[in-house]
């Protein structure tokens, strides 16, 4: 499904929850998020679940600072890192010439206005940005992903998702787990998230998923509140 031109079309741009088109927060995320996960660990871990090998062509949505996209560019041919914040692909861009990887190519769009015009990619990869967007635009961000990739293409999402058993438990239980581990910013961070994003059910993304032509390979929730899936085009 195309949605160019569609003048109500949801503004992906706008910075919602925290805002990373400042570069006072782009500077501190890699720090700040170091205090409760090891976002290069992860990153390799996914690559491996992915069986990334060196002809695939990889996209990642939402790439922040670049971490995943420069790991990923080591065992790719190609890799296109997308996000919405200039600031953040900057700053992606200046970690990548330094670590001497030539083979990204960065994009400032999102899940609704990156077009993707070269070789259909083998995965997509989407981590802690999907949020970002309501239901509704899910499900067309999700046809978009879909043609993206070749067939029998992975796509694979790991954010915020909710199971609906002891929902509200479970997120007051992860806001103070982030708080133990981060503090006070930390704990207003992840506030903010429930409160201003729009981070959804499991049962919505299955559906979701299915309705936008994936195949649902693996599905892991963590304590309630984090989702991992790894899907194929159909």
């Amino acid at each position: 499904m195309e949605n160019q031109g569609i003048p109500w079309q949801y503004d992906e741009f706008k910075q919602v929850g925290t805002d990373y088109g400042r570069k006072d927060e782009v500077e501190i995320y890699d720090s700040s998020h170091a205090d409760f996960r090891d976002i290069k660990a992860e990153s390799l871990r996914v690559l491996d679940l992915l069986e990334v090998t060196g002809d695939h062509v990889l996209i990642d949505l939402g790439s922040g600072t670049g971490t995943f996209a420069i790991e990923a560019a080591r065992r790719c041919a190609r890799v296109h890192a997308v996000d919405v914040s200039r600031e953040m692909i900057d700053c992606a861009a200046t970690k990548a010439m330094k670590a001497g990887v030539t083979n990204v190519r960065f994009h400032h769009g999102g899940f609704l206005t990156y077009r993707h015009e070269s070789t259909p990619a083998d995965a997509v990869v989407t981590t802690f940005a999907f949020h970002h967007l309501p239901d509704f635009w899910k499900g067309i961000a999700l046809k978009r992903v879909n043609a993206m990739l070749k067939p029998g293409g992975k796509f694979y999402i790991h954010d915020v998702i909710i199971e609906e058993n002891n929902a509200l438990e479970n997120i007051a239980a992860l806001i103070d787990k982030l708080a133990a581990a981060g503090g006070k910013l930390m704990r207003e961070d992840a506030e903010r998230h429930f409160k201003d994003e729009y981070s959804t059910y499991d049962w919505v993304m299955d559906g979701l998923l299915a309705r936008a032509g994936f195949t649902i390979r693996v599905k892991r929730m963590e304590d309630g509140v984090l989702g991992t899936y790894i899907c194929t085009r159909k």
